[in-house]
């Protein structure tokens, strides 16, 4: 898509962090902008401020983990706008970190609420009123890093994962329909990832611990992941990354290369693997 000018966008977790920015550096040029947000007060000061700089955007409030919701927020974008071609699956929460002894069912529904399932519901519902525009259009759904090594947040990785492979699989299926497909894979970036809990929907309360580990390896590595968010990257810079993916009809956006080492560890450990079967002879 590389004349961006006049189409319209849907980016959801759009009141701040990675969402604000791709809704920003999009509107910049020249896209028409629906901000989707859970936050309420986030989101109008988000809509006030771009505003402000003339860009053509609504805003829309969703819990995104609601598959009505989300429909409802899409027949908001088609009445204000009467078209899409660009679905941001940005939306994503924190949550669920730490191994079976912290797990909850709660927990597990929040987490693949939010960052899986929305991003399934939105490509089911957004798809096809892409495809209708006849004009073509662009999926990005944001994954992190994490979806392609894993840490130490087992719910989060694995709903990243699940992003990449959803997103590597429709790239294929799509192309042919005139919709391309990107997958966002951040590192660290400076967002509120790390105060997800904010926005832990009542029907779900008792899903997050009420007090957290304040000693031990898992206690040290979320003190890490605070600090280095804290530091990150402007989201603002991720969404003109993201801007250029669509441009280019990028498969993987990345937003740096720190973790490029243990991607190419990983891909190693799994070469080994089949380096130690390739001599066996499988048995029929």
């Amino acid at each position: 898509m590389k004349n961006l000018a006049g189409k319209t966008a849907f980016v959801t977790g759009a009141a701040s962090g990675i969402g604000l920015g791709i809704a920003t550096a999009l509107a910049q040029a020249g896209v028409k902008v629906m901000l989707c947000d859970i936050e309420e007060a986030a989101l109008k000061k988000a809509l006030e401020g771009l505003r402000k700089t003339n860009a053509d955007v609504d805003s829309v409030k969703a819990d995104v983990s609601l598959k009505a919701e989300l429909q409802a927020a899409a027949d908001a974008t088609i009445a204000r706008y009467g078209k899409v071609h660009i679905l941001v699956n940005n939306a994503g929460v924190g949550g669920g970190g730490g191994d079976y002894h912290t797990w909850t069912d709660k927990s597990w529904d929040w987490t693949i609420g939010v960052n899986l399932m929305a991003v399934i519901w939105g490509i089911e519902i957004f798809g096809p009123l892409i495809e209708k525009n006849g004009e073509g259009g662009q999926i990005v759904s944001t994954a992190s890093i994490a979806g392609l090594i894993s840490g130490s947040g087992s719910a989060y990785n694995v709903t990243k994962y699940g992003v990449v492979a959803l997103s590597e699989g429709l790239r294929v299926s799509l192309a042919p329909r005139g919709i391309g497909v990107s997958v966002l894979c951040p590192g660290f970036i400076r967002t509120n990832i790390m105060s997800s809990a904010r926005n832990l929907p009542s029907r779900l309360a008792g899903a997050l611990p009420s007090t957290w580990p304040t000693e031990g390896p898992q206690a040290e590595f979320a003190k890490m992941v605070v600090n280095r968010v804290a530091g990150g990257i402007d989201p603002l810079y991720v969404g003109e990354l993201v801007r250029e993916g669509i441009e280019n009809d990028w498969p993987y956006i990345f937003t740096d290369a720190e973790f490029e080492p243990a991607i190419e560890a990983r891909f190693a450990n799994i070469k080994q693997g089949f380096d130690r079967i390739r001599e066996r002879k499988p048995r029929r």
